[in-house]
């Protein structure tokens, strides 16, 4: 009689407790490439956005500007948005207004603000999804060793049973208990590896951001003085 070994006969002649620990260890495999590779896509658009933001500055006028930062979820176009939107409205050049309380702060503050809540909603919709990456690579490895575990009682139970104890039938079925072990790793690892490298590439976008965020500040704070220089 032959012997059958490997993820075959440990899904037929596990129970439903293996199987379920295997589809588990599936499910979060699918979902950690899933993202790796989604966020990496993202990654990659925003490294091209960064790049371009540099010619932001080689242009005649704001409206020249903004058209060498494409697309609508553009992190650096959002920002420059952002900033002229925050400024025009503390100068009332959308329209006069009422005195509100916004017009206590001063216009640097003011400005600051404004970059700054942008800069945090970007930041949280490039780090989302990385705390399924987290959690998987933590957990992981753990469900797999649950599968070994039961894997191993399971294989101990059928050996007592059977009243036989030879190396070749503690052998078999400890060893296909083990690969439940291997899985959680094959799942953690990626998991791991692709969280660590996203942190890094989001940081180096975030620096950016923040560096363009700087000038844009400068831009705006210098400008709305002039304006108000010259209303006085």
């Amino acid at each position: 009689m032959e012997t059958q070994f490997g993820l075959a006969h440990v899904w037929n002649q596990g129970d439903w407790v293996t199987r379920t620990v295997a589809l588990i260890l599936l499910a979060m495999s699918v979902a950690s490439w899933a993202v790796i590779i989604v966020k990496a896509l993202d990654l990659r658009r925003h490294r091209a956005q960064a790049r371009r933001s540099h010619d932001f500055w080689h242009s005649q006028d704001f409206a020249a500007a903004l058209d060498k930062l494409p697309g609508s979820d553009n992190p650096f176009r959002l920002l420059a948005q952002e900033g002229q939107d925050a400024t025009r409205h503390l100068l009332h050049l959308d329209g006069e207004a009422p005195a509100q309380l916004r017009d206590s702060l001063d216009v640097s503050e003011w400005v600051t603000r404004a970059l700054r809540n942008s800069i945090d909603d970007f930041t949280a919709r490039l780090q989302s999804g990385l705390s399924v990456l987290a959690s998987i690579g933590s957990t992981a490895p753990f469900v797999g060793l649950f599968g070994t575990v039961w894997g191993i009682y399971h294989a101990l139970l059928g050996i007592g049973a059977a009243g036989q104890a030879s190396i070749d039938q503690v052998a078999g079925p400890i060893g296909e208990a083990l690969i439940m072990t291997a899985l959680g790793l094959v799942v953690a690892i990626p998991a791991v590896l692709g969280y660590n490298a996203l942190v890094r590439g989001n940081k180096g976008v975030l620096h950016q951001l923040n560096r363009f965020a700087h000038d844009l500040h400068a831009y705006f704070v210098t400008g709305a003085r002039v304006s108000v220089s010259r209303k006085g």
